[in-house]
């Protein structure tokens, strides 16, 4: 059964990796696309198939959703010139990409008639076209009241993709879990590589053979847990292996080397003994400056 309309505000990365995921459905009789230039971005990710529309418009009669997929900073800006165009097609919702905004920044939209919320995916993109294909793998999340929630559901199903609801008051501690999971790996694996040229492997290669394992420790985590996933020296309570790596490290390697440590530790420390368990809390604490009881710190 095909569903009204899509309607997405801002041709980013995001925006057009949705669009095409949503076209890919085959579920939405058409997709509209609107950007701030007269014509459609000259990329080679765009789709002929969907309309553009210059500017803000008012959704047609039967829209389903509208997904602001614009910089967080100019969300309540859209809203409010949305609003301005008129009231809500009857049931069509709005919804932001932003994890970290709430909902209350499309209160006008709220007052115009339009069912309001927020839609995060859980998707990293740098090229819209490897995003379009990957949408159903991701999970998206969302905040709003039920009309919202069950509106949300139906967009990420049709796409393929899972959804989790999270509460209003929550979504900044929502917001950090994803980050820490994403975006702060970056610069761990910045540093593995970093390391790869000091031991004396070129910095293309050593990022070819550090990404592999990556993404089989990941693997590892999709299928075990975390905990159970969890691998190395730490885990295997090899305290001269761990010692070894700290000294071989400059202070700064060393003290974020103990700091991963110490949280690898906790997740590991039921499965050692004890004697080890605060040989490995003393080393750490020796490079983090920190007083140990044997007992963590």
């Amino acid at each position: 059964m095909s569903l009204g309309p899509i309607m997405i505000i801002g041709p980013g990365r995001m925006g057009l990796t949705l669009a095409g995921a949503f076209q890919d459905s085959g579920t939405f009789r058409e997709v509209v696309v609107a950007g701030r230039h007269p014509s459609h971005p000259d990329v080679p990710t765009w789709d002929e198939r969907w309309r553009y529309v210059y500017g803000v418009e008012r959704p047609t009669p039967g829209t389903l959703a509208v997904l602001l997929a614009v910089p967080e900073a100019e969300v309540p800006e859209v809203a409010h010139a949305l609003a301005a165009l008129g009231p809500a097609p009857d049931g069509c919702a709005v919804f932001h990409l932003s994890g970290a905004l709430p909902t209350d920044v499309l209160e006008p939209l709220y007052h115009a008639g339009y069912v309001v919320g927020a839609l995060h995916p859980l998707l990293a993109v740098s090229d819209p076209a490897v995003g379009r294909a990957s949408v159903g793998d991701a999970w998206f999340s969302v905040t709003g009241a039920p009309d919202a929630v069950s509106l949300a559901r139906v967009l990420v199903t049709a796409v393929g993709s899972r959804l989790i609801t999270v509460p209003a008051a929550r979504r900044s501690t929502y917001h950090a879990a994803a980050v820490l999971s994403s975006t702060m790996m970056l610069p761990l694996l910045a540093r593995g590589v970093e390391l790869m040229q000091r031991a004396g492997v070129d910095g293309d290669e050593g990022l070819a053979a550090l990404v592999p394992l990556v993404r089989s420790t990941l693997d590892s985590i999709e299928s075990d847990g975390v905990p159970e996933a969890l691998r190395g020296p730490i885990t295997r309570g090899d305290v001269d292996t761990v010692a070894l790596h700290l000294r071989a490290l400059d202070e700064d390697q060393a003290r974020l080397y103990a700091t991963i440590g110490a949280e690898a530790l906790e997740l590991s420390r039921g499965g050692l003994d004890p004697s080890v368990s605060e040989a490995l809390d003393d080393l750490f604490g020796r490079y983090l400056h920190l007083e140990t009881t044997g007992t963590g710190y």
